[in-house]
């Protein structure tokens, strides 16, 4: 089962990632460089739509491009300066996504439907 296919447990976050109205943010394994400066801690705005469209544009097809741009667009960040981080730290980044674009309140929903 994929990462995104499975409701996340937001009362059980890894001590690496905290989540609050506007977004994530998400404890980085080994630090970076965002705008020249050294950082162990990436923070995370939640998506828009304009965020994906923008993506999607830019990627043009490529679903790992389209990640990297959305990713970098949420960051604030270069992609450039993305493509730096650890495997690690970047699967970290991807669990901070799903957080935040889940709707806990659909999960009910859904698996009546489903069920």
């Amino acid at each position: 089962m994929n990462l995104k296919d499975k409701p996340i447990d937001k009362t059980r976050l890894p001590s690496w990632l905290q989540l609050g109205e506007q977004g994530a943010v998400v404890t980085l394994a080994t630090p970076i460089k965002i705008a020249d400066v050294s950082t162990d801690r990436l923070t995370l705005r939640a998506p828009t739509v304009r965020d994906v469209r923008a993506a999607s544009a830019i990627a043009q097809g490529n679903d790992e491009a389209h990640e990297l741009a959305l990713f970098a667009s949420m960051a604030q960040a270069a992609q450039r300066e993305l493509e730096g981080l650890t495997l690690t730290d970047y699967h970290r980044l991807q669990a901070a996504y799903f957080c935040l674009v889940q709707d806990d309140e659909l999960w009910p929903a859904v698996a009546k439907v489903a069920g």
